[in-house]
């Protein structure tokens, strides 16, 4: 192997800090991100490992969820994507991507803090995919703050709402719907081992999520279901430059991690598609994390 195709393969030209300043109202748009997130629409490329599955991702407009329903499409999959109505332009381009691969896209809008739409999102998911065997429960709130005094309760309540009630109303309508050999999975954080002290809020969410995930893989194990869970470092997506984060932190976001940069969804769909995939048949209640190089987990 040659000197130069050797470096292509061991580089990966991700940008790095410092960023532009770019704050967005809440929810965000991939969209308008400076620059935009690499969420493989050109990058990922499938083999057929989740061939004629039927898959349900929340949050799955930008950001990881919509690294993960590409990716899922070009692994066989048709999708459902559940989203924001402020997002719809970047759900309209997920949902383009998904046909683009010959599969099923449903585009299933609301506010999941609701848990009526909740349930409504999972029966009509399973109806127009024609069944459901894979779950992810991705959609996430985070608005950083910086002192107890100042976090309110409507903001606290919002955050447990989008990050773990919903959860709970999402997966406890899927379970009647999933057969022998499906996969859930959630997305947590390494905020729930390492949390950030203007992140009280969120952190304690992502934590929540993981003993979630690891007592219900106990618990549906017998019905051989799978329960695991991803917990992303730091993440190039709209959830940081909309108040995730404050500007400040979003020039150098990704600038502590070993790797010097931010990770790109691209670079974390692969460990679903794995969570997804029968070559995981016996891997549950487990939580795997990719975060540039800290070592959280």
């Amino acid at each position: 192997m040659s000197a130069e195709n050797k470096k292509s393969l061991l580089s990966v030209d991700y940008p790095a800090p410092p960023f532009a300043e770019q704050p967005q109202p809440v929810p965000g748009l991939a969209s308008k991100m400076i620059p935009i997130p690499d969420h493989g629409e050109k990058s990922y490329r499938g083999s057929g490992r989740l061939q004629g599955r039927k898959a349900l991702i929340t949050g799955g407009d930008s950001g990881i969820g919509r690294a993960v329903a590409i990716a899922y499409a070009r692994e066989g999959a048709d999708v459902a994507i559940g989203y924001l109505p402020e997002e719809e332009a970047d759900a309209a381009e997920v949902i383009a991507l998904i046909k683009a691969e010959g599969c099923k896209a449903i585009a299933l809008p609301g506010d999941i803090r609701d848990e009526a739409f909740c349930q409504q999102l999972v029966k009509e998911a399973a109806t127009e995919l024609g069944g459901l065997d894979i779950l992810v429960n991705n959609a996430g709130r985070q608005q950083f703050n910086e002192s107890i005094r100042t976090l309110s309760t409507e903001d606290f309540d919002a955050t447990f709402k989008t990050n773990v009630y919903a959860m709970f109303w999402i997966t406890k309508a899927a379970v009647d719907y999933l057969p022998r050999g499906a996969a859930i999975i959630n997305t947590s954080s390494v905020q729930a081992y390492d949390p950030s002290d203007i992140l009280l809020d969120y952190a304690q969410t992502k934590a929540s999520i993981v003993a979630f995930t690891k007592s219900l893989a106990k618990q549906l194990g017998k019905e051989g279901i799978r329960v695991n869970a991803v917990a992303p470092g730091p993440y190039w997506t709209p959830l940081q430059s909309s108040g995730g984060q404050p500007q400040e932190k979003v020039k150098q976001f990704g600038a502590s991690a070993p790797l010097g940069r931010p990770g790109q969804p691209a670079e974390i769909a692969p460990l679903y598609v794995a969570m997804a995939s029968t070559e995981s048949s016996y891997t549950s209640g487990q939580v795997w994390c990719s975060d540039g190089g800290t070592g959280t987990l």
